[in-house]
């Protein structure tokens, strides 16, 4: 498997982890020294703070995979997951169409780096761009 394969791979894994959720399951994806930032510039400790957070702004959230890009660099890879959420609220209204960007690195079969961009900062901020499910 080249090393593009085996990081999409890695990453692919991790998110369905992560949409379970199963946050000691998708840790095993992730080196010890992560650096997890999520919109707005907000560090995460660990998998489970992500679980944590995603429990006070959702009721509950699912990703609708879209591609896979990737880069390849001399000592990691970087592999991009594009696509939508889907969910609902803590008030009980659904939502879908909701955009997300995650970025992450990995090295030697690991994640070490994950950045995560979507909509829904703006889509709290500004209720009527939330889109019904």
């Amino acid at each position: 498997m080249s090393a593009k394969d085996e990081a999409i791979k890695i990453v692919s894994n991790f998110l369905e982890a992560s949409m379970a959720p199963d946050p000691v399951r998708a840790a095993t994806y992730m080196a010890p020294d992560v650096r997890i930032t999520f919109t707005g510039g907000r560090a995460m400790a660990s998998t489970q703070a992500i679980t944590e957070f995603n429990g006070g702004r959702y009721a509950w959230v699912k990703k609708e995979l879209g591609a896979f890009d990737w880069t390849e660099h001399a000592d990691h890879t970087v592999v991009y997951s594009n696509g939508t959420l889907y969910g609902e609220w803590p008030d009980g209204r659904r939502f879908a169409g909701n955009r997300y960007l995650d970025r992450f690195e990995v090295r030697n079969g690991k994640i070490t780096r994950m950045d995560v961009w979507n909509d829904s900062a703006e889509w709290i901020l500004t209720p009527d761009l939330n889109r019904e499910a």
